[in-house]
């Protein structure tokens, strides 16, 4: 199967994300009709909260055989169980505390304040996806997986210019010093968020225009991030008009 990235816009964020909605529910109970499980990893960005909002009030919401999905990370925030910002409190309130899922299918990184401080954190997190590999990868069969971008081209916890993204044997990188607060985080890899089958970028709004045009033109990932992330099978950039504004018409997809 050929991978080529494709852009599919839509006219606003509202319309980007019923979008993203309805493909993930089709996606995933076709998915669970080929596997045993299905392995869906997360961020916390806004669009992405969005999404997973309208999954919970969408009427097929429950179409999905929940007990057999499993929730990762693609990134973290180090900071204390029951912040508000952590992206793992973000996505219960969204939907994982609606839905009848079983809690040991929901796969968190470790919270500050506990037993472990964050290098410890990072490395329990790889230990829990090698727990669940596909084969010898180390790593989960990742079927979906979400990114968002900053408009510095970052994704995940992964920031231009940052030995983070140019780490090539780990699964999971703690990062410290990030350019955006809060200053420690835990996230995937380049080699391990492009292990996906699936990478479903979402972007909205005008201030990430240029760094969509960047990734696409083909800019070093060293600095911009984003532009390293291609999945196994597919990479789609769904996107709002204003996101769109500086993308080739070429590039632009009519269709998944």
């Amino acid at each position: 199967m050929t991978n080529e990235r494709r852009v599919l816009v839509h006219a606003d964020s509202d319309a980007l994300a019923a979008s993203i909605t309805a493909r993930f529910l089709t996606k995933t109970v076709d998915l669970l009709d080929e596997l045993d499980r299905v392995n869906v990893v997360l961020e916390g960005g806004r669009v992405a909260i969005k999404i997973l909002a309208a999954i919970n009030a969408s009427p097929a919401r429950d179409s999905v055989d929940w007990s057999r999905v499993h929730f990762w990370w693609g990134d973290e925030r180090w900071l204390p169980a029951g912040d508000p910002e952590r992206n793992e409190v973000k996505a219960r309130e969204a939907l994982l505390d609606h839905i009848d899922i079983p809690a040991a299918n929901i796969h968190t990184c470790a919270s500050s304040g506990g037993t472990l401080d964050l290098d410890a954190a990072a490395a329990a997190y790889a230990d829990e996806l090698a727990a669940n590999a596909d084969g010898d990868s180390g790593l989960p069969r990742f079927d979906i997986t979400f990114l968002g971008v900053g408009p510095d081209g970052h994704t995940a916890s992964l920031f231009p210019d940052r030995p983070e993204v140019l780490e090539r044997e780990a699964t999971v990188v703690a990062v410290r010093n990030s350019p955006k607060p809060p200053p420690e985080r835990i996230s995937l890899t380049r080699s391990a968020i492009n292990s996906s089958q699936r990478i479903w970028v979402a972007l909205s709004g005008a201030d990430k225009a240029s760094v969509l045009g960047l990734a696409l033109a083909g800019a070093a990932y060293t600095e911009v991030p984003i532009a390293g992330m291609k999945g196994r099978k597919r990479t789609v950039f769904f996107v709002d008009s204003d996101a769109a504004s500086e993308v080739p018409e070429n590039l632009i997809a009519r269709s998944y």
